[in-house]
């Protein structure tokens, strides 16, 4: 299963998910839903506002976690 990092990624770097939601032209509910794994896909462009803000390679904003246990 593959999962997004942003939280982690907000922790690393000393951010909030309040930070990244204001920079991120969103609503909320969509934007929760990307930052919390709960949605099934994500468009392009919100992956390249992601890498941006974050000044993270997108390849970072994902990782591969074994469905069975969870990490």
């Amino acid at each position: 299963m593959v999962r997004l990092r942003i939280l982690d990624i907000l922790e690393e770097q000393n951010h909030t998910k309040y930070w990244l939601f204001k920079q991120m032209d969103l609503s909320y509910q969509n934007f929760n839903k990307i930052v919390t794994n709960q949605t099934s896909s994500i468009r392009f462009e919100n992956l390249e506002k992601l890498s941006k803000i974050l000044d993270s390679p997108i390849g970072d904003l994902f990782e591969i976690i074994d469905s069975e246990d969870g990490n």
